[in-house]
């Protein structure tokens, strides 16, 4: 059961495995059907191991795990939740658990788990016990890092990301808030929004208040970053502190507004995004009906079109942040997933498409497992 697309939905969690070439797929699901999924993934550190970020029906958000590649799941004894409010205190309460990242490799059994309203969890036995992380939930500057602007889909806490390097070093992003980092395992925590835009605010330059829909770290060059942002596509090199808006490379009538990045598993300059229209109503939809991925190879200096394969008209398609992946084969594969449950793959980095699943529903996420 090994190469599988886990396919997270807003009705249940589905399965598309492929064939030794990937030119057939088989669909097999749904499991726990009716379900809000957000998130499945794989524990690199133990393979056989998946945890499922699900909000369950009238019984409200949790965490799932399974032992055996998705075959059995077990609910979280002990699932995300804020801390108990003290007298005088506004009361927080997990809406959906949205985000799950495995800890560092040196830290078997830790997973770190995101949250809307913004909230920040770790578990250290796997996914079953959850406790919230005061250094993030309890800050000072919490109320204004993460004040409830909340997207359509809420104030959500996403792209935990963990620098392979430093098991202290840790970046996360709010939608909305913006992009935060710290470099003491979670006990605190700063800003890290210089450069990027926010047309929204009064602002421009405000250390926080950004809207970053998703962050990427490079696996094997840790201090390259992307992110795709409300305000455009940026890239960053560490130990620098302001991000270049690689975005404007885009052609104009295209533009860099969307929701996923997706880098290459070995290339720090190769990554893929996935436009959407970013008028004045928001539609998020693929631009004019016509849906294409771009690619760059140069670290965003330039960008290149790859829609050979997809619709040629009238498809609207819209990609959550979390919809689109790649396998670690050669090539490498690419995935992504859609609001109107389809399910699109790439055996060639982009440069063909194909459907594999249609009529599904709406997509939250799309993850690789190996």
């Amino acid at each position: 059961m090994a190469d599988t697309l886990w396919i997270a939905t807003r009705k249940g969690a589905f399965t598309l495995r492929p064939d030794a070439r990937r030119r057939s797929w088989k669909l097999a699901g749904p499991q726990f059907l009716g379900h809000v999924i957000h998130h499945i993934v794989q524990d690199p550190r133990e393979p056989k191991v998946l945890l499922m970020a699900a909000k369950t029906g009238h019984l409200g958000p949790t965490v799932f795990r399974s032992t055996d590649r998705g075959r059995k799941w077990q609910e979280a004894a002990q699932p995300p939740a804020f801390r108990k409010a003290t007298e005088g205190e506004t009361a927080r309460a997990v809406d959906a658990v949205f985000w799950l990242t495995p800890g560092h490799a040196s830290e078997p059994g830790v997973w770190y788990a995101g949250s809307s309203p913004a909230g920040l969890f770790r578990s250290e036995d796997g996914g079953a016990k959850w406790e919230p992380v005061a250094g993030f939930n309890d800050h000072p500057m919490r109320p204004q890092w993460a004040p409830g602007w909340g997207t359509p889909g809420g104030e959500l806490l996403h792209s935990i990301l963990i620098d392979p390097r430093d098991a202290q070093h840790l970046y996360l992003g709010i939608s909305v808030g913006g992009i935060f980092e710290s470099t003491n395992g979670g006990q605190d925590w700063a800003p890290l929004n210089e450069g990027v835009a926010a047309d929204f605010l009064p602002d421009a330059n405000a250390a926080f208040g950004h809207d970053p829909h998703c962050i990427a770290m490079h696996p094997q060059h840790p201090d390259r970053l992307y992110h795709q942002n409300h305000c455009g596509i940026y890239r960053i090199d560490r130990p620098a502190t302001r991000w270049t808006r690689i975005g404007k490379a885009m052609p104009k009538k295209i533009g860099d507004v969307g929701f996923p990045i997706v880098l290459h598993p070995t290339d720090p300059d190769i990554a893929w995004v996935f436009p959407m229209d970013g008028t004045t109503v928001w539609p998020r939809t693929a631009i004019d009906g016509k849906p294409a991925v771009y690619m760059t190879k140069n670290g965003g200096k330039t960008w290149k079109r790859q829609d050979k394969g997809l619709p040629r008209s009238q498809a609207w398609l819209t990609v959550f942040r979390q919809a689109m992946c790649r396998d670690n084969r050669k090539g490498p594969g690419l995935y992504f997933g859609t609001t109107s449950g389809e399910v699109w793959a790439s055996t060639n980095a982009g440069e063909s498409w194909r459907g594999i699943a249609r009529f599904l529903p709406q997509i939250y996420s799309v993850t690789w497992a190996d």
